[in-house]
């Protein structure tokens, strides 16, 4: 990490660093340490922005570019690839993407297609009476369409309604969930004083000990996602598959404020003494997955609790604070006086709007008081407390702690923690395997968003041949 003071940089270079912002670094601080399980971060980028690697070669060519905004664009995308594991449908997302083009591509027009479109699934289509299936998937679509919505809200001319937005989606998940069969087990599991909504999916409702995988989120992603990232998957091969939100997910950061912590042993283990408890689980085959910033997460998690048996990083990363641009850490000084005058006094007041929305998404999982301006369309004024909290997720010292087999995969055009991938499979002293997934297979950026289903297949036949 390399500080520097107010005394040592000026008024011209801090504005080369903000014009490093709202240009390629403000892409790359958009996209960011994400999730919708990673998904990449909020607010627009000025149109045709490009990330770094983008300006190498466009990683999204012909069809594969929905919007110009790169940001935009790797939502899109997202949705897009949900529709293999029926959490979107094709027509409804490319619909979608053209009417918000018509429009004029805008954290507004996004959040308002993406919702009403939400809203309508939410009724029974026109004309019929729907069967329970059929009721079930138009929840599960309604639910990837209000996180589409929610990931751009703090940009639009409405933030204050981002609690309601992430309720309406947390309401179609539940109701998809109702509506499974078997319908997943619905608990919360104990956590300080804030207990962590889990829901537990099984194939059948049977006693049978079978291998279970806990699907880890990342950051500003939602269930939905961890549908799409492996529950059908682990169904499919006979496993259960428990989807939880931490301490800056989902209930815990929109409704109960409780922002990440850099100790995730401490959310895993109840979740692993939850399910030891289970007569339909084999305690000696849980395994852990990490999808987006959770490719920090899970493994801190899995260095201090040899409860998991085997670990998949989705991608791997060792210091999520390296996903935001060198030209927003060189904010950062010792100082929280003169960090936060710096930030106040000289970025803040030169932010453009899309900028502004950025930072506000980037930041609020670790800061409530930033999450709460935001939604009355303020800007937190305390840059320096959830920036330290973002440096403390570093994970390269506890990396060779690690025992049990690990998968890091990796990403060609990976946008957020480019190189990461490789320095965790390197300092792993475990047994590890290392997988690329490339854009020859239609599956590059962060997180495969066009190629979940490969990502899927890569990920659970390596748990499959570990665990048996």
């Amino acid at each position: 990490m390399t500080y520097v003071s107010a005394d040592r940089v000026s008024g011209p270079s801090r504005r080369a660093a903000l014009a490093g912002l709202v240009g390629g670094a403000g892409a790359a601080v958009l996209a960011g340490c994400t999730s919708r399980g990673a998904k990449p971060a909020n607010a627009p980028t000025p149109s045709g922005a490009r990330s770094p690697q983008a300006q190498a070669g466009d990683p999204t060519p012909g069809a594969m570019t929905l919007f110009k905004d790169p940001a935009f664009n790797f939502n899109g995308l997202l949705a897009l690839g949900g529709s293999g594991a029926g959490s979107a449908e094709v027509g409804e997302v490319l619909t979608a993407v053209n009417a918000i083009n018509k429009a004029g591509l805008s954290s507004q027009t996004y959040v308002e297609t993406f919702r009403k479109l939400g809203d309508q699934l939410m009724e029974p289509p026109e004309g019929s009476k729907p069967d329970d299936q059929t009721t079930r998937f138009r929840a599960l679509r309604a639910a990837q369409y209000y996180g589409q919505a929610l990931f751009f809200v703090l940009g639009s001319d409405d933030p204050g309604s981002e609690e309601d937005l992430y309720k309406a989606g947390r309401g179609a998940w539940d109701k998809f969930c109702d509506l499974c069969d078997p319908a997943p087990v619905k608990a919360n599991v104990p956590y300080g004083r804030t207990p962590l909504p889990v829901w537990f999916f099984r194939p059948d409702p049977s006693n049978t000990r079978r291998p279970t995988v806990i699907l880890t989120n990342g950051s500003d992603g939602q269930n939905v996602d961890m549908w799409t990232y492996g529950v059908p998957a682990a169904l499919e091969r006979g496993w259960n598959a428990l989807v939880y939100d931490g301490p800056g997910q989902g209930q815990l950061l929109f409704v109960d404020q409780v922002v990440f912590t850099p100790t995730w042993e401490k959310v895993v283990g109840p979740l692993v003494d939850w399910l030891s408890k289970r007569s339909d689980v084999d305690a000696s085959k849980i395994g852990l997955t990490g999808l987006s910033m959770a490719g920090d997460l899970a493994p801190r998690a899995a260095a201090f609790e040899d409860r998991i048996a085997a670990l998949v990083a989705m991608p791997g990363c060792v210091d999520p604070w390296l996903g935001f641009p060198a030209e927003i850490r060189q904010i950062l000084t010792p100082s929280k006086e003169e960090t936060n005058e710096i930030w106040n006094k000289e970025v803040v007041p030169q932010l453009p709007p899309d900028a502004a929305a950025t930072m506000k998404k980037r930041i609020e999982p670790f800061s409530i008081p930033a999450m709460l301006a935001a939604r009355e369309g303020k800007m937190f004024t305390d840059f320096y407390t959830p920036a330290r909290l973002i440096q403390s997720l570093k994970i390269t010292d506890v990396v060779p702690r690690i025992k049990m087999p690990t998968l890091v995969l990796d990403y060609e055009d990976e946008q957020f923690y480019p190189g990461q991938p490789q320095q965790m499979f390197d300092a792993l002293t475990a047994p590890k395997d290392y997988v690329k997934l490339t854009a020859a297979q239609g599956a590059q950026l962060h997180c495969s968003p066009m190629a979940p289903q490969l990502h899927c297949e890569v990920v659970f036949d390596w748990l499959q041949g570990t665990l048996g």
